[in-house]
């Protein structure tokens, strides 16, 4: 037996079977924790029942409150009566529920904790209503009627049919509100910016004649008098979009009216179908991969935020690829082996394991600073003192995260590089190729998979990372995109949102920690997806790279 077991232990099987049994525990760890992030994230986005519950404290009058259970935990009953709440009975632990009773204008704050021995009754009324708004989170009640300047139109059973109504035309005089301010205004103030620069720039170069100075300002006069006209037109649908208001009743009582203004959507959950759940739970995760942010990031979308990253990473690529192969073919191919090759080699490595906020310092001193600062001397003095390029943006970013991502591609195209037979190289330069002829239609095709597996592991790396970008580029809200219709059209200079500093942002910066926890395991879940979408482009091109030189290598 002692044998069989010493035999057993020198075929090498039990590593084997370590080997599989971490890799096992590694794979359910990383599908545990998409698994939480998914359950956390996703059910956000459905429609939760709405309760309507009786509760009556020791010390206190009944009270009926509404809302959504966020949460249920059970803590111990010293906890609580510590606390100098009196229990109905001595039990040693008591469930509490997080409530989310909404309606923070009203109340101050829009979840509580309540006691379940305190809870006399719980119901789920198919009337009541929930209102998200674009200001004060989300309002939770009974409507009562809905007016129309200031004149009761509807009320009782045909309140709601209304409300949808004047909700739908609402929401239609906000997309053109919004079609305005950003797209028409936000062109003419562009216009108009360039119209000064280039005021300004004349008079540095004391190139500013009257002629030139009569075609600037006939040239703004027309911008002036296409400003005011959009001007009026948005003061007008301003007026409008307040002239109507419905009333709703809290869960104290009280009716309250509110401006139609601030409604994004109002639903009954309590009385939808399962069908109408669903079709809803696509309607908001559609709204949160393509509109933006609002309620400081808690309510809303983060489309600006996956243009971000997306655009960052791509500008990454670009950079790091040409620079990471150009370095690896030179320390493999063209440099003489030896001390200084192999001492360049390791510091290669080392900055590997650089920590990355020092690669954010180095952008902001190098790029920001100088760079930026250079570029705006010589090429936007007339933008001065206000920055142009010598403050943070997304060019800057990408340069600082195609720095720290530079030795993990050349390491890989190395390795790509020393697995081509010599025999290839040979054979080519035998056929009467040069050296650099054979480099570039032999030698750099057959180590394009090596390549695409650096540039994978960089991505992967440059799309996560959030403290270098602190200090280059990211902010919490960027008005604009980096992409417009403006000329140049793609703006490097300008700041932009990024996954990673959104969920920092939203889970540790948020003022409504309990109504931001949600996004943040939604906002974690889909930065895996698009880490996860880059990652199988980038490995498809790879594969098919390794098929179509296979019978080369061999």
């Amino acid at each position: 037996m002692t044998t069989n077991i010493k035999d057993w232990y020198k075929s090498g099987a039990p590593w084997i079977w370590l080997v599989a049994g971490a890799v096992s525990v590694s794979l359910l760890m990383v599908f545990g924790v998409l698994a939480l992030t998914a359950a956390r994230g996703l059910t956000y986005f459905w429609p939760a029942t709405v309760v309507q519950l009786e509760y009556q404290t020791a010390d206190g009058p009944a009270q009926r409150l509404v809302g959504e259970i966020q949460d249920s935990e059970e803590v111990p009953a010293a906890r609580v009566t510590g606390a100098g709440v009196q229990l109905p009975d001595d039990s040693p632990a008591v469930v509490r529920h997080l409530l989310k009773t909404g309606n923070r204008d009203i109340f101050g704050s829009d979840f509580r904790w309540i006691l379940q021995p305190f809870v006399v009754s719980r119901e789920a009324p198919s009337d009541l209503v929930v209102i998200e708004r674009r200001e004060w989170g989300n309002f939770y009640g009974y409507l009562v009627s809905v007016k129309e300047n200031g004149a009761l139109v509807a009320e009782g059973d045909e309140a709601w049919s209304a409300f949808q109504t004047h909700a739908a035309a609402t929401a239609e005089l906000h997309q053109r509100i919004k079609q305005i301010e950003k797209d028409a205004i936000g062109d003419v103030n562009y216009a108009i910016e360039q119209l000064r620069l280039t005021t300004r720039g004349l008079e540095l170069e004391g190139e500013l004649t009257p002629a030139a100075q009569a075609d600037i300002e006939q040239q703004h006069a027309v911008l002036s008098e296409e400003f005011a006209a959009l001007e009026r037109e948005l003061n007008e649908l301003y007026q409008e979009i307040e002239r109507n208001s419905y009333v709703v009743e809290t869960m104290d009582g009280r009716q309250v009216e509110l401006p139609f203004s601030k409604v994004v959507r109002a639903f009954k959950p309590n009385s939808m179908s399962l069908l109408q759940k669903v079709g809803h739970y696509f309607e908001k995760l559609w709204e949160f991969v393509s509109d933006e942010p609002r309620e400081a990031n808690t309510e809303g979308g983060i489309f600006p935020a996956i243009f971000g990253t997306v655009l960052m990473v791509m500008l990454m690529s670009i950079i790091v690829t040409p620079l990471g192969v150009i370095a690896a073919v030179y320390l493999r191919e063209y440099a003489k082996q030896g001390f200084i090759t192999r001492l360049i080699r390791i510091a290669v490595n080392n900055l590997a394991g650089v920590p990355s906020i020092v690669y954010g310092l180095f952008g902001l001193g190098f790029f920001v600073y100088f760079l930026g600062g250079t570029l705006d001397q010589l090429f936007y003095p007339e933008a001065l003192p206000a920055p142009t390029f010598g403050t943070g943006g997304i060019i800057w970013a990408s340069l600082t995260l195609s720095i720290l991502t530079l030795p993990v591609v050349i390491v890989a195209t190395e390795e790509g590089l020393s697995r081509i037979p010599r025999a290839i190289r040979e054979g080519s330069l035998a056929l009467g190729a040069t050296k650099a002829e054979t480099l570039w239609r032999t030698v750099i095709p057959m180590a394009s998979p090596a390549i695409m597996t650096g540039l994978i592991l960089a991505v992967a790396r440059a799309a996560g990372e959030v403290a270098p970008l602190m200090l280059v580029g990211v902010v919490k809200l960027a008005p604009s995109l980096p992409l417009d219709s403006n000329a140049p059209f793609l703006h490097l200079d300008r700041k932009f949102m990024h996954l990673g500093f959104h969920i920092y942002d939203v889970g540790f910066q948020s003022p409504n920690v309990e109504a931001a926890r949600p996004l943040v395991y939604a906002t974690a879940l889909l930065l895996v997806v698009v880490i996860m979408v880059l990652n199988l482009a980038a490995i498809t091109i790879r594969n098919h790279l390794r098929e179509k030189y296979r019978n080369l290598e061999s």
